[in-house]
């Protein structure tokens, strides 16, 4: 990353991409009649836009620079923390779901560490570590939620 803005842009962009693509997951699940799997990704959606309004705020008064979709540098196709799009099978199981979405929040966290690991740019890593710190929590309540799943307990989507 080049600067702050830059980075900011990014975050941004993973955060919408998180949003949107949970909700498609959702909204597919919901038709097709899958209730618990799409309120799963209903909350995973929320909590992706929580992180996205937070990006926004902490982008605060700078000016981001508007990047196409080929500018982003993304370590894959998609940027990171956009859940696999075959989740939408509408036969998929909780235990499905649950892996789709811890690895796309993994994807998450390692983006921003790579990030906060490689820049020389100290605002960056400050930001970059607060990004991870914030995925670290969203992949350990997913490890949490398999846990309950595979115990047979009730997830707080359940609700």
């Amino acid at each position: 990353m080049d600067n702050v803005e830059e980075f900011l842009a990014h975050a941004v962009q993973l955060e919408t991409d998180a949003a949107l693509r949970f909700g498609q997951l959702a909204d597919a699940m919901q038709s097709a009649g899958n209730r618990e799997v799409s309120q799963l990704f209903r909350r995973l959606a929320h909590y992706s836009q929580l992180h996205l309004a937070d990006a926004k705020e902490r982008a605060g008064f700078r000016q981001l620079p508007a990047l196409s979709q080929t500018t982003f540098r993304w370590p894959d196709i998609e940027s990171p923390e956009s859940a696999a799009i075959w989740a939408t099978d509408p036969f998929v199981g909780r235990e499905e779901a649950l892996q789709v979405a811890l690895d796309a929040e993994t994807a998450g966290l390692n983006y921003y560490t790579d990030v906060m690991n490689t820049t020389q740019d100290p605002e960056i890593r400050a930001f970059a570590r607060e990004f991870s710190e914030e995925e670290a929590e969203h992949v350990a309540e997913l490890q949490r939620w398999i846990a309950l799943h595979k115990a047979g307990a009730p997830l707080p989507t359940d609700h």
